[in-house]
């Protein structure tokens, strides 16, 4: 195994919904139906479409393909409904931000009912998943088990928390807490994706140097927000940005880059692929 084989197998695990927040002896995933017993999330896929929120995707038409893959994977509150077309129906994964809680609550009746047999995974700051009836995702997702017994729904622990973080550390060299740094959802997504998936096809990501080339193509940051922010001045903004926190979304896909160097991840709409690795790109270092 590669040292990053060990980082995922570490840093994606789950623990369940009502148990105390104590990681267990051995990596594994966890359920919140189960809240007495540990028992493992049993998903293995010979192949993933990673579906982003992207605008690259309007006008794609590669739904009936991502909708063939064996498993899909979307984020946060991204619709299908009205969208087929471009991103696919399917959903089998579906990875969820803490700040997304509310959007998904409010669309239960597409985002969740309609997801038979999907899994749904949870990720937020500790002070929104604490137990002690201050936490506010962790009281909303107490709620929609409530709500929707049958409902796959899995949180990550604060120590694999943690560990995401490091994980981000030993491949930029950039401390997150110290450069005031969000990682993306797309972060937890790839690197969960990479525990599960034996390939991967990511659809809507952009290569990290897009948004240099002047005549890149302009196209909302969410496919589902026309009108929404422009996807390149959303990620120059983040990259730059010093005060507050930020997403570091070129940072985050120049690792996504190095990864697929090693890894079976694949990019489509746009379609690219990492350039081999010569000394006229000494900033790329390969995964080790």
């Amino acid at each position: 195994h590669t040292l990053i084989d060990l980082y995922i197998a570490w840093f994606t695990l789950l623990i369940p919904l009502g148990q105390p927040l104590k990681a267990p002896p051995v990596p594994f995933y966890s359920n919140f139906e189960v809240c007495m017993s540990l028992q493992p999330l049993k998903m293995h896929c010979k192949s993933c479409a990673l579906v982003t929120s992207s605008g690259h995707l309007l006008g794609s038409k590669q739904g009936d393909r991502i909708d063939e893959t064996e498993c899909v994977i979307r984020m946060n509150d991204a619709p299908t409904r009205g969208y087929g077309k471009d991103v696919g129906n399917k959903t089998s994964l579906r990875v969820i931000a803490h700040s997304s809680i509310q959007r998904i609550l409010r669309n239960r009746n597409e985002l969740l009912n309609m997801s038979r047999g999907a899994v749904f995974i949870f990720w937020g700051p500790s002070s929104y998943m604490r137990r002690d009836g201050k936490g506010l995702v962790y009281n909303n997702l107490q709620l929609m088990n409530q709500i929707l017994p049958q409902l796959k729904a899995y949180m990550i622990s604060r120590h694999k928390m943690l560990q995401f973080d490091d994980l981000f550390k030993r491949e930029t060299g950039k401390d997150r807490k110290i450069s005031n740094t969000w990682l993306s959802t797309g972060w937890f997504t790839m690197t969960i994706a990479l525990e599960l998936c034996d390939r991967i096809n990511v659809y809507g990501m952009v290569p990290p140097d897009f948004c240099r080339d002047p005549n890149h193509l302009s196209v909302p940051y969410h496919y589902y927000e026309p009108l929404g922010p422009d996807e390149c001045t959303m990620y120059i903004s983040h990259e730059r940005g010093r005060k507050g926190s930020h997403h570091r979304f070129i940072t985050e896909k120049r690792v996504f880059e190095n990864w697929a160097r090693t890894f079976n991840i694949h990019f489509f709409q746009p379609d690219w692929k990492p350039e081999p690795l010569t000394v006229n790109h000494p900033e790329v270092k390969p995964v080790v």
